[in-house]
């Protein structure tokens, strides 16, 4: 194990010694009987936007998936793999979730190379062609008029939860199951710097303070 990162394993001496302890039972159960979270997050794979952590979930409360940008790709039955989609068909169509939240998040880097039409980094250019799906065929997105970058970057990221929560409903499955009430779709967005959580008001089409809303008495 001389290899292994170190700060990992001593990560899990203090799990095994500390949290483990008080949820051996759960981990347990989940065992013998499977899991079967009501949940399903969308996420970014940036390592500071971590699902689990923002939501204080314990083990078996969350399915998560986390990709550049939290983009969902349309769907597309075709003989290509697709990661995101059948992580989907199984939250769907075996777990059963009862809501989907596609959370976004500040400082992006996958919305940051888009906008900035960052160079490849590869040959293959697989974050280029990733982040491609983010728009449709002949959209174009700009900077407004007046509109500073930090604003449009902002703005990006969130229209990225958006189209992601637009995709989703391509599904035939995920569109039956919302049709029916059996599910729910949400949209949420993660301040980095403040710890600050926003989620989506479908009605008002904006995200809005966690923190305020409690704060209002909402």
């Amino acid at each position: 194990m001389a290899s292994f990162p170190q700060q990992l394993l001593d990560g899990y001496r203090t799990f095994a010694t500390q949290r483990l302890p008080t949820e051996q039972s759960r981990y347990s159960e989940l065992s013998v009987r499977g899991q079967s979270p009501e949940v399903m997050v969308i996420g970014c794979c940036d390592s500071r936007v971590s699902p689990e952590v923002i939501f204080d979930a314990g083990p078996g409360e969350l399915f998560v998936m986390r990709n550049v940008a939290n983009l969902v790709p349309v769907y597309q039955p075709d003989a290509s793999a697709h990661g995101v989609s059948a992580a989907l068909e199984y939250a769907v169509s075996v777990l059963r979730v009862k809501h989907i939240v596609v959370l976004g998040h500040a400082q992006c880097g996958g919305i940051r190379a888009f906008i900035d039409k960052a160079a490849p980094l590869s040959p293959g250019d697989f974050i280029g062609k990733w982040m491609a799906m983010f728009i449709k065929p002949g959209e174009r997105v700009e900077q407004r008029d007046r509109e500073t970058m930090q604003d449009f970057t902002v703005r990006i990221e969130k229209a990225a939860v958006f189209r992601s929560l637009e995709n989703l409903m391509t599904f035939p499955f995920v569109r039956t199951a919302v049709e029916r009430g059996e599910m729910h779709l949400h949209g949420a967005y993660f301040g980095v710097a403040q710890g600050s959580l926003f989620v989506l008001d479908p009605a008002a089409k904006e995200f809005k303070s966690v923190r305020e809303a409690a704060q209002a008495g909402e």
